[in-house]
């Protein structure tokens, strides 16, 4: 473990999901939750093709151990199975600032609680132990789930970067840009308790 990184890569568990540190352990079952609807063929994603889940995750562990980004597997505690992936990224020591994003589940596992567990785990660590000012996201232009998910978090929408960056098939996107301070992240985990309370008591 390098001291020296501002995130360190402890584990995080709530209502039966797991964050793990990603590792190549990880590979063959994050390989398999990408082909559960075949997300890697989703143009606005950065899922990786099953053939290539293993220079994902090292290119992941290079910028972890660079200090800019930590990537976590999405385990379902009780199994073991790994159902997608979530990281901090763009981080930023001096401003207390850390992005979450490279986010993806497997599609039997969209639409239901893990999204929300998983950005509860995120969010409180960063704000509460990590003592951070700001977390941000941001997304495909074109990517009108996520940017739908991040809203309902709370978070606020900064702005269009255009022209920003390459999408998997060569095209150039526009990034929407969210943010979250820490004086509205008590509010915002209020309202995300809720909602995960209300699905859990339905479920």
């Amino acid at each position: 473990m390098n001291a020296d990184l501002f995130i360190q890569p402890v584990p995080m568990s709530i209502h039966g999901i797991s964050l793990a540190p990603l590792d190549l352990s990880h590979e063959e079952g994050l390989r398999y939750a990408a082909q559960d609807g075949e997300l890697w063929k989703i143009r606005v994603t950065s899922v990786p093709e099953p053939e290539n889940t293993k220079s994902y995750i090292e290119n992941a562990l290079e910028m972890r151990q660079a200090g800019n980004r930590l990537a976590y597997a999405i385990v379902i505690a009780a199994t073991g199975q790994v159902i997608g992936t979530s990281s901090y990224h763009d981080i930023v020591p001096a401003l207390k600032r850390v992005e979450i994003g490279w986010t993806w589940y497997a599609k039997s596992w969209q639409k239901t609680h893990v999204n929300a567990c998983c950005k509860l785990l995120l969010m409180t660590h960063a704000f509460e132990t990590l003592g951070c000012k700001v977390v941000g996201w941001r997304t495909d232009n074109f990517n009108f789930a996520s940017q739908a998910a991040i809203e309902k978090l709370g978070a606020r929408k900064d702005g269009v970067l255009r022209g920003h960056a390459f999408r998997r098939d060569g095209t150039i996107r526009d990034t929407v840009m969210y943010s979250m301070t820490a004086g509205e992240w008590p509010e915002a985990k209020a309202q995300l308790q809720h909602r995960l309370t209300r699905y859990l008591e339905s479920a």
